[in-house]
């Protein structure tokens, strides 16, 4: 810095409040204010951290704390202590020094305990508690929680929101083995300073928020062409938790929709572990619930918007990403779809059950859905999310090279890539049969645990991001299936002997049970899982075009075996058809659900079976193959 101006006045310097000793020179005036009075002069401040003493043998007269006045430095002592003289200056030129800092990353801060840090990033949670006001601050590195304390439980620095562009000064502590910045001061950049942070930040989370490039755990070029669109969704996925924005995810409430979920959560939590220092920030961030019917009931969509917007209120979170797993993909869930596009929630849907698109897709931000490349059911969601997990986090990877087989067999897949997939499977250890175990098991939980998503249970039995070795695994999957199996058994015999049977004029087998009054009721299995074990059983006894229908008062699960039936194309003509019928639901080609108003049962039945009757024979659908996936 000069003393003088081009135009030959002096200069004055004014320090910004951060300014250090690095920012001053011998020889300059600045602008000070007096912060202590003594015997032999006054102590001033000409920034938060520059302060020094004024001799009384350099002035004369008096000053008072508070003061305002002009100083020269005059001495730098090897100590680091300041020397001034207050001086008295007729003509003047103020200029404002600003400090040029040293900014610390907030995903390194683990050797700065101790020491006091500048950080620049983004406001993305603030959350006031008993104490102090935590401020969740993002920069290209990761995210830090800041305490700013005023008095206890009351807001500290109101004017900043979320959004806001800061910088932050303070102490790096660490408590309960987590890494926290105790804030000294915090202020919200604007113009230019706030528009480089903001460009230095979006080009860091782009970078960030990319994917893996991953090869696929099999060769099967009809999974692998939909690889861009599942890119996209975990470059999203990655984006949302870089941008500290929850992610609650939606899924079916069955083998399929488990396969699917728990590696995605698995990634999920892994990559917030990496990018926050918070570690509570796995639970805040990321929720997962199953969801009994194939698709987003208004139950399930009101439940998520009251908690999203509680949390919201309670935690300064923002509203959650949306993320619809086996399920979603239907006119089913627009209903639920417009209620959440009245609030700022992206939705993301991956699924494989047979798309509506043209109904769906106003609402939502990514669709995956192998129908939309003339593909089916046989490419399973977890098969799709197996390989999302893996794009968002591959060190996974060798926790879940068994799963997509156990989704596939769970989910009845006729793909020829299924035989690559169980030697996949066998090669890590589990054989086939043990396979269909895990997904009798994981039915057998989804069952009890209703609408608790049963987290550490269910990683147990499908045996991902479980520490606790492959014995207790085995003897839990063992032990569930056993059970399963008996009460299944139980079932039947209450159930078989009132299935009645007709032949189609396409000459396929037709049977149907009253699960309502011929089923155990509020047990296992379900009447989805009753109706699934019957048809098994009916398909191994025949060996020939099967078709199974278990109905209540209101609805009615169906199930096919070498015959097409196209379930959703069935429930749109049945709504049309019949005036009054109430009839709703959907499914694959060859299993599905349907709903329909109690007092015209037997009218959607009878027409129901007209159409089943007309149903092209299909032998790439025919397999004796025996299944585990339910639709209550």
């Amino acid at each position: 810095m000069t003393a003088s101006a081009d135009s030959g006045e002096v200069v004055v310097y004014d320090l910004d409040p951060d300014c250090t000793l690095e920012d001053v020179s011998e020889g300059n005036y600045y602008h000070a204010t007096v912060n202590g009075v003594v015997d032999y002069g006054v102590f001033v401040d000409l920034s938060d951290s520059v302060s020094g003493l004024a001799h009384e043998s350099n002035y004369e007269g008096s000053y008072a704390v508070g003061d305002d006045l002009v100083v020269k430095l005059t001495e730098v002592r090897e100590n680091g202590d300041l020397s001034f003289e207050p001086t008295e200056l007729d003509d003047y030129e103020t200029v404002e020094v600003g400090h040029d800092y040293d900014i610390s990353d907030a995903g390194e801060l683990s050797g700065a305990v101790g020491e006091t840090v500048h950080l620049e990033g983004e406001i993305v949670q603030i959350k006031q508690t008993g104490g102090p006001t935590i401020f969740h601050v993002s920069d290209e590195t990761g995210v830090v929680p800041c305490a700013a304390f005023e008095e206890a439980g009351v807001r500290a620095y109101p004017e900043v929101e979320i959004d806001d562009v800061v910088r932050v000064t303070g102490q790096v502590d660490e408590r309960d083995n987590a890494l926290q910045v105790e804030v000294d001061s915090l202020d919200v950049l604007t113009d230019g300073d706030a528009d480089d942070v903001r460009e230095r930040l979006s080009a860091a989370l782009e970078e960030r928020a990319e994917p893996h490039e991953t090869e696929p755990l099999v060769e099967w070029p009809a999974l692998t062409q939909m690889f861009p669109d599942l890119e996209e969704v975990a470059r999203q996925l990655r984006r949302t938790v870089l941008e500290s924005r929850p992610i609650r995810v939606r899924h079916h409430a069955d083998g399929d929709g488990m396969c699917a979920s728990i590696p995605v959560q698995y990634a999920l939590e892994q990559f917030i572990q990496e990018t926050h220092q918070d570690p509570e920030a796995k639970r805040h961030l990321f929720k997962r619930l199953p969801s009994k019917a194939p698709f987003y009931e208004m139950e399930d969509v009101t439940r998520d918007l009251n908690f999203a917007l509680e949390d919201q209120a309670r935690h300064g979170q923002k509203l959650p990403l949306l993320l619809m797993l086996d399920n979603g993909s239907t006119a089913e869930d627009v209903p639920a779809y417009k209620n959440l596009a009245h609030y700022d929630i992206p939705i993301v849907v991956v699924d494989h059950h047979h798309p509506d698109p043209e109904a769906v897709e106003p609402y939502v931000d990514a669709h995956v859905n192998p129908y939309l490349y003339d593909e089916d059911y046989r490419i399973t969601t977890g098969m799709m999310c197996v390989e999302l997990a893996r794009m968002i986090w591959p060190p996974i990877t060798e926790e879940l090279r068994h799963v997509p087989a156990v989704a596939g067999l769970c989910d009845r897949s006729k793909a020829d890539a299924m035989t690559d997939y169980v030697e996949l499977a066998e090669s890590e250890g589990y054989e086939e049969a043990f396979l269909r175990d895990v997904g009798e098991a994981l039915d057998y939980e989804a069952h009890w645990l209703k609408y608790d998503a049963g987290r550490n249970l269910i990683n147990d039995v499908l045996n991902v991001g479980n520490s606790d070795g492959d014995e207790r695994h085995r003897e839990l999957v063992s032990f569930l299936s056993e059970t399963a199996e008996s009460e299944v058994e139980d079932q039947l015999d209450a159930a078989m002997p009132h299935v009645e049977h007709e032949r189609l004029d396409s000459d396929a087998h037709l049977y149907r049970i009253d699960v309502e009054n011929h089923a155990h009721r509020f047990t296992y299995p379900a009447p989805g899982k009753t109706t699934g074990e019957i048809h098994d059983r009916k398909v191994q006894e025949t060996g020939e075009p099967v078709i199974t229908i278990g109905y209540g008062p209101d609805f009615a699960v169906l199930r096919s075996d070498g015959v097409r039936l196209d379930i959703p194309e069935m429930v749109t003509e049945l709504n049309d058809e019949i005036v009054g019928g109430g009839v709703s639901g959907g499914g694959h080609l060859v299993v599905g659900s349907i709903k329909f108003v109690p007092g015209m049962r037997e009218e959607v039945l009878d027409a129901l079976v007209e159409k089943m009757a007309d149903a092209e024979i299909d032998e790439e659908l025919q397999s004796t193959t025996v299944g585990h996936e339910q639709d209550d």
